[in-house]
């Protein structure tokens, strides 16, 4: 748990971490692979990125790009994370458009049928596995997460039935509790299976939501930010606001 003085300086760091662990990534296999939140710390983080010198460190042109959940809206919609990254961030840099992997619209070819859709997205994951990942998706090197105040991650809200999903990486979620009630979303095993797991989050309403992610007692199904968990890492990254409800000794500051 990193906490840092504001949201500005939050969405700063993350920025800079995600540009180092790309570089890295990158140097150490040739290639590296982000999954992507939406929400106004991801969008704000991908902003940082675009507006930061150190963007050029990356190779753009070897980054994947993945989407942990999307809102079922057509293409080009304002509320699709896609439409948001994209504004922030991936038209701003020389991306290979084979390697940037958003989720189906609902006016794709797949119509207005989010779990077709959903099936393809899984399918996109699967083709894109290497021998290395044991699995059927990839493993990330980074997946990115916003907590809601509910502490739903991704579109998993609590005690809906894709968090009992063992199976599929990718679901379609009706009836969402936050509109647009229609979305797809990466499961639980999916996550998992990226090497490390950011939870960025900031607000005081999000501070009960970080408090029982991070308590020892939480159950996925009820607390879906508390099986939120990387292979290798997992790295909560928050602001003053959103740690209110932390005891210190859980917290490092790292903004003064």
């Amino acid at each position: 748990m990193i906490v840092h003085r504001d949201q500005g300086l939050l969405a700063q760091a993350v920025a800079a971490r995600l540009v180092t662990r790309i570089v890295d990534a990158q140097a150490a296999q040739g290639h590296a692979s982000v999954v992507l939140t939406g929400g106004g710390m991801g969008s704000a983080s991908l902003a940082a990125i675009a507006s930061s010198p150190a963007r050029d460190a990356v190779d753009w042109r070897r980054l994947a790009v993945w989407w942990g959940d999307e809102r079922f809206v057509p293409r080009g919609d304002p509320e699709r994370n896609e439409t948001q990254a994209r504004g922030a961030l991936l038209d701003h840099v020389d991306l290979d458009p084979a390697l940037v992997h958003p989720m189906p619209p609902s006016d794709g070819p797949d119509g207005n049928d989010p779990e077709a859709a959903a099936e393809r997205y899984a399918d996109e994951l699967r083709k894109a596995v290497e021998p290395g990942d044991h699995g059927n998706v990839p493993s990330f090197d980074v997946l990115l997460l916003g907590v809601g105040p509910d502490a739903h991650v991704a579109s998993l809200f609590p005690g809906m039935p894709a968090l009992y999903e063992e199976e599929r990486p990718v679901v379609a979620v009706r009836g969402a509790p936050k509109p647009p009630p229609t979305r797809l979303t990466l499961t639980l095993p999916a996550i998992q299976a990226a090497k490390e797991v950011w939870l960025v989050t900031a607000g005081r309403d999000k501070a009960s939501a970080v408090r029982l992610a991070l308590s020892s007692g939480a159950g996925p199904v009820q607390v879906p930010a508390a099986g939120a968990r990387g292979k290798l890492r997992t790295l909560v990254l928050v602001d003053r606001a959103a740690a209110a409800e932390l005891p210190a000794s859980l917290s490092r500051l790292a903004s003064p």
